[in-house]
């Protein structure tokens, strides 16, 4: 999960980078990068930490130019590094800068075919490198020293052929203009619109549609899966479908955590498809348990209160805010390792002891990935004094892991992965424990939008909508997010990475 964000101006984009980037701050908080193009030269800062530590006055005043592109990231793999920090810059063909969310299925094979057959370094571990060199490589197939928009859209076009996985990008041709695009399968958001100024149209791209709402941009539309936008330097739009067999499976996790409730994505309101994820939930308790005893329904803080809100007025019971959060620490969720996950849980969240005195309480979260702070949690309000402590979860169970851009670690680090509903109630410590049922998520979702007939819901079905997905890929993939790696465990190299040092040899 990272945030990409793109800009053609008729003004310095700067500015309007730097707070687009701060709006999308909750889809990465590890790095945050921006490079501008300003009359045949770039400018790049980019490092770890929040938007507001990465950039100074200093850096702003340098990253001259109408047009750019900014990335804030968080590592889906390894330990966090600056080296990995977005966007990546390649010189040949034109100059060329790329910002990526998602994760490539066949990185490995292609980072392979770049050194053997295009002849092309990959210098971190980062996948979006490789896109980025995929890209470029194609780019510069057809020889020209100048090129246009068909050419771009035919080079992304040979990206979709060759790249497997979930991805929306970004990339900034020098002197050319700002090109996005989206997997065929639609898998990680990317949206466009415009702003009229004064000296023109702007044009601007994004993961979620929030980030314009902000600039005052006017939301046109996300891009469908499989297809290209190019904005060229002089403002003009052009969009291409570049997919030969394109299908709409957007990720329903997005929905239910990782985007912000006031974006659009896929033309459905998040808010609303979150208050219907509510409703379902209230239905289910309904249908499954109709003499429930729950006094108070309290929301585990920020994802879930509209879900929790809604649920409460269905089912008719008492609404509380039982958890204050301290907003200065990050997401659980992405924080690199488990023992600096476990640490945060309680210095995040600080309960309202009288909320849970002497009460049967429902706790709604989100979704339960690990497991470790929803058992916290739990036990928080045991010793607030509640008399029972049920817990409900927005999304069903997450059994298996996340391939396409989420750090959804190995099965065997899930909690619920191969364990019925009971046992992870006993292992979380609840005394009842409700998930929401797939089907009831996908209608809550698609409610907003019936053109959305399927879902890339691997992390709770097992299906991978690419395709590609095999036993021995999901090993290697759990084996490098698994907590030592993350904790700065050193990685086994390659065989491409082999191939260099062999060659280095001699």
């Amino acid at each position: 999960m990272c945030g990409i964000i793109g800009m053609v101006g008729r003004g310095p984009v700067n500015q309007a980078l730097y707070d687009g980037l701060t709006v999308l701050q909750h889809r990465g908080q590890d790095a945050a990068g921006i490079m501008t193009y300003d009359n045949g030269r770039l400018s790049l800062r980019k490092n770890n930490g929040l938007v507001r530590d990465v950039f100074r006055q200093e850096h702003m005043l340098q990253l001259r130019g109408n047009v750019g592109i900014g990335h804030v990231r968080y590592p889906t793999a390894g330990c966090s590094s600056s080296a990995e920090a977005q966007p990546f810059y390649v010189n040949s063909p034109y100059g060329i800068s790329l910002a990526h969310n998602g994760n490539l299925t066949n990185a490995e094979a292609l980072k392979r075919e770049l050194f053997l057959e295009d002849l092309r370094h990959i210098n971190t571990e980062s996948d979006s490198e490789i896109l980025l060199n995929v890209f470029a490589h194609e780019l510069a197939r057809p020889g020209k020293l100048r090129i246009d928009e068909n050419d771009v859209f035919d080079a992304v076009a040979e990206v979709h052929r060759r790249c497997s996985g979930g991805y929306a990008a970004v990339a900034m041709i020098n002197g050319y203009g700002v090109l996005a695009f989206r997997d065929p399968h639609g898998i990680r958001p990317v949206c466009y619109g415009q702003r009229e100024t004064p000296d023109g149209m702007e044009y601007m791209v994004a993961s979620e549609s929030v980030a314009m709402d902000t600039l005052g941009f006017s939301l046109i539309r996300e891009l469908d899966p499989g297809e290209a936008v190019f904005i060229t330097m002089d403002g003009k739009l052009h969009t291409r479908q570049c997919a030969e067999s394109p299908s709409y499976t957007p990720c329903l996790f997005e929905y239910v955590y990782l985007a912000r409730p006031d974006s659009i994505i896929d033309g459905v309101a998040v808010y609303k498809a979150r208050l219907r994820m509510g409703e379902k939930l209230a239905q289910k308790v309904l249908r499954t348990w109709p003499d429930h005893d729950i006094d108070v329904i309290i929301p585990v803080p920020d994802t879930s209160r509209t879900s929790a809100l809604e649920m409460a007025h269905h089912l008719g019971v008492t609404y509380r805010e039982g958890f204050i959060k301290n907003r200065y620490i990050g997401r659980t969720f992405i924080m690199p390792g488990q023992a600096q996950r476990r640490k945060s849980v309680r210095h995040k969240l600080n309960p309202i002891g009288l909320e849970f005195k002497g009460k049967n309480v429902l706790l709604v979260d989100d979704s339960i990935v690990r497991g470790t702070t929803c058992e916290q949690i739990i036990q928080m309000a045991r010793d607030e004094g509640a008399k029972k402590v049920y817990f409900a979860s927005a999304a069903p169970a997450v059994r298996y892991p996340n391939v396409y851009g989420i750090d959804m670690p190995a099965a065997n680090e899930l909690i619920a992965h191969g364990r019925s509903e009971d046992e992870v109630a006993r292992l979380i410590g609840a005394d009842r424990l409700i998930y929401q049922d797939l089907e009831d998520l996908e209608e809550a979702v698609r409610r907003g939008n019936k053109q959305l007939a399927d879902f890339d819901a691997s992390c709770f079905n097992g299906r991978y909508v690419t395709g590609d997905v095999s036993e021995a890929y999901l090993q290697e993939l759990a084996r490098q997010r698994s907590d030592d790696a993350k904790g700065g465990g050193s990685a086994a190299r390659s065989e491409v990475n082999d191939l260099y040092q062999a060659m280095n040899r001699g």
